[in-house]
């Protein structure tokens, strides 16, 4: 399922998600132009657990944890997490506010990165990708809108219909699949590349905690989600 938008207001413009997912493309395309080096590029700047833990010899490979964070392994990678960004990303930012967004972004992406590396200490393979902060994200938005409705297109071989979905539901299920897949690579002994379930596990896991911290103090204020016009739902505006 392929997340298109939500029902929640627009407060403001999204300044930050946009600058993310402008980085985000940007730094994919330096990647293209690597040619027959990308595979040296990404061993620079991607995260590889192995090289983390043993950070000592080499302190620069801690600021891996965040160069990683911009780089992706395809175009399907890069549109995939800019879509989940595009739509959950935008709600969250207009909620907390753009500057907290951006600490908040980088912290999770931190916690997934760091979820990953424990969880995979022996691999050598880098690990790149926005999963982790945007797992984040959605674990930020699961807490603030629950009851919100997103709206996502089902890919049925020739047809794709548009289905909404409860958010909760939505990212309960997301969150699950992560969880199964997770279990099951540690079931492994493999050292190899893949999916980095435990970075999105650790990213939405570190959303759902440190949301609270940076939660403006807001009264509460009834109002319609769009979309949902016989729906009333209290969510926290400036008063």
């Amino acid at each position: 399922m392929i997340p298109i938008g939500d029902n929640i207001p627009e407060r403001h413009y999204p300044f930050v998600t946009y600058a993310l997912i402008g980085f985000n493309v940007f730094f994919f395309f330096v990647e293209l132009l690597q040619g027959p080096r990308l595979e040296a590029f990404l061993y620079r700047w991607g995260t590889v657990p192995a090289w983390v833990l043993n950070w000592r010899a080499q302190p620069e490979v801690l600021l891996t944890l965040f160069t990683s964070m911009f780089l992706h392994g395809g175009f399907a990678h890069l549109i995939g997490n800019m879509l989940y960004l595009n739509v959950y990303g935008k709600s969250l930012e207009g909620t907390i506010g753009s500057g907290r967004f951006l600490l908040f972004y980088m912290l999770s992406g931190l916690a997934g990165g760091v979820a990953h590396v424990l969880m995979n200490p022996e691999s050598t393979v880098p690990a790149i990708g926005a999963s982790g902060a945007i797992s984040g994200v959605l674990g930020a938005y699961l807490v603030m809108f629950p009851r919100a409705t997103v709206f996502l297109v089902v890919p049925l071989l020739l047809f794709f219909p548009i289905v909404a979905l409860p958010a909760a539901f939505v990212l309960t299920w997301w969150f699950a699949l992560q969880l199964v897949g997770g279990l099951t690579s540690a079931a492994f002994t493999q050292v190899g590349g893949g999916v980095a379930y435990w970075a999105h596990i650790g990213g939405f896991v570190a959303g759902l905690f440190l949301i609270g911290l940076f939660r403006p103090r807001r009264r509460r204020v009834p109002f319609r989600y769009y979309g949902v016009p016989d729906r009333r739902y209290w969510e926290y505006w400036n008063g």
